[in-house]
């Protein structure tokens, strides 16, 4: 159970050690859509954890949704890295999405489910893979809408 934690404590740290290496204008340019990812991921896991999509039966605290480090460490960062070398280029950020994604639902979902951090209940793999696939269409409209609308009204003031 200490090892998971380490673990966990871990995925969620090591990503943040790549952001200076994005440099701040990319991420003040994309840090609105990915936290509105991170929003709606946590509304997604509230609804899984009642639904019973997945199980994580490593609770990183009381009352505090377990996804938690996955979404504010590796998704947070990888969705910052993402974008940044594939907004504008549509074709390219689904083909890397899809690779990414893949790469976690046939991989590291595995990985989870053998330290005990998370396991897939009613959720198959290739429904994961969809829903992971969907999520990568919100976040590249929300950052489309987001820089046409709301970019072009600030650079106007």
């Amino acid at each position: 159970m200490k090892k998971n934690k380490i673990y966990i404590v871990l995925m969620t740290i090591l990503p943040w050690l790549s952001v200076p290496l994005l440099g701040v204008k990319t991420c003040k340019r994309f840090l609105p859509g990915a936290l509105f990812m991170c929003l709606y991921l946590i509304i997604e896991g509230s609804i899984a954890e009642k639904r019973k999509w997945w199980y994580f039966p490593t609770k990183v605290k009381p009352n505090v949704l377990a996804e938690f480090p996955l979404i504010f460490g590796p998704f947070l960062v990888g969705a910052l890295w993402i974008t940044k070398y594939t907004f504008g280029k549509f074709y390219l950020y689904v083909i890397l999405n899809i690779v990414v994604d893949s790469f976690f639902t046939y991989f590291v979902i595995n990985w989870f489910k053998k330290i005990g951090y998370v396991t897939l209940v009613r959720l198959s793999r290739l429904q994961l893979s969809i829903l992971f696939l969907v999520k990568s269409f919100v976040m590249y409209g929300f950052q489309y809408l987001y820089e046409k609308y709301l970019t072009r009204h600030q650079s106007h003031q």
